[in-house]
């Protein structure tokens, strides 16, 4: 179902005027090279997805700028050597922009927005992102991640 929800979204997008490959893949290796392996991510990896101008609304716990980003995608590699972020559905916009809507997972083994110890609980929450990319890198993104509700998942009993 969810290849199904998928290609009718890329598909919808080709007749309104779809971005160029290079973009829409940007934004997939975004979700399955860099947020579901962090641990992996190598800097020339990210590089070869994000401008080292990105801006990131609002500003990841690692900090401004592409640095920013690098140090956070670093932090969750570390705490939560697991993670999984799954695209569930891509809007193309058709103007270098892309609406992203994911479900993340995860198990943290270490301290964790406030949660320390680790509970040995995982969580499961959505994400929305807008995304802009020119010239197959991503530029700017806006995003917003459940963490409270991953929080509540870690601290039920």
């Amino acid at each position: 179902m969810k290849k199904v929800l998928m290609s009718a979204t890329i598909a919808a997008g080709a007749l309104a005027g779809m971005a160029s490959a290079g973009d829409i893949d940007a934004v997939r290796a975004f979700y399955t090279d860099i947020l579901t392996d962090p641990a992996g991510t190598t800097a020339e990896r990210y590089y070869e997805v994000f401008s080292p101008d990105v801006v990131s609304v609002p500003t990841p716990p690692g900090g401004e700028g592409a640095q920013g980003m690098l140090n956070t995608i670093a932090f969750l590699g570390q705490v939560v050597p697991d993670l999984e972020w799954e695209p569930q559905e891509i809007i193309d916009l058709t103007d270098g922009r892309f609406v992203v809507r994911s479900l993340f997972r995860g198990t943290p083994v270490g301290p964790f927005f406030g949660v320390d110890p680790a509970t040995g609980r995982g969580f499961e929450a959505m994400s929305i992102d807008i995304v802009t990319v020119q010239d197959g890198l991503i530029t700017h993104t806006y995003h917003l991640e459940d963490w409270t509700g991953a929080v509540a998942q870690l601290t039920s009993e």
